[in-house]
């Protein structure tokens, strides 16, 4: 087993309710109100929290999008959005 890993238990309600235990909580940074995204692959199931797998998603299906459109610097993202932002205010009438 993996040195930063660890086991934990919760007990299975009649509704199919769980406990999530304070020290998963914690490692996955979730807190009352929070959701949760259960990943199921073969036998095993995952217990993430939503807002990271989306933006874990997000940025996978982003991967090489900035390349593609001819952005490739910091540089360029700062070129592009003072371009758009020139438009806007024009459209607007500023």
């Amino acid at each position: 087993m993996l040195a930063n890993a660890f086991v934990d238990n919760a007990k299975v309600m009649a509704k199919g309710q769980v406990t999530i235990p304070k020290d998963v909580r914690e490692v996955l940074g979730v807190a009352s109100g929070d959701r949760i995204s259960f990943i199921v692959e073969g036998g095993t199931v995952r217990i993430v929290n939503s807002a990271v797998y989306a933006m874990q998603m997000l940025q996978r299906e982003m991967l090489g999008e900035a390349e593609e459109s001819g952005l490739a610097s910091d540089d360029d993202v700062v070129a592009l959005v003072r371009e758009l932002r020139n438009e806007d205010e024009n459209a607007r009438g500023f």
